[in-house]
């Protein structure tokens, strides 16, 4: 499956991006699949998962109640609504995926055997 991260962009704190995941070359439904992040001199880091059938879902403590992950199997792709983004979710945002049923840790990198390139958000103080 290939990945193609987008809605990335330059907002002021307390403003709302909404990022997209379109899948292709495989169905969406066939996999896990998540967002992660990695800020300059950072880590990559765990933002939120939403398992295959989109019933389980997964925050960092960090963006709880102010992200809302989804996904639309019907057309393949899988979002991250973001509200109230401070300086601190500055970062490149990167989709990812999973096979279903493969196990793992969904809050951990080394689950997601697929990589989208990575959609820029800069948030403005």
């Amino acid at each position: 499956v290939q990945l193609q991260a987008s809605g990335g962009g330059l907002v002021q704190s307390g403003g709302s991006l909404r990022l997209s995941c379109a899948a292709s070359g495989r169905t969406i439904s066939e996999y896990d699949t998540a967002w992660f992040r990695q800020a300059p001199g950072n880590e990559r880091e765990f933002v939120a998962a939403v398992s295959w059938s989109g019933v389980t879902r997964y925050y960092a403590d960090s963006v709880k109640g102010r992200f809302t992950i989804s996904r639309d199997n019907t057309k393949n792709t899988m979002s991250l609504q973001m509200n109230s983004l401070q300086p601190e979710d500055t970062a490149v945002y990167y989709c990812a995926a999973d096979p279903r049923n493969s196990g793992g840790n969904f809050r951990g990198a080394p689950k997601y055997d697929y990589w989208g390139w990575g959609t820029q958000v800069t948030v403005s103080s």
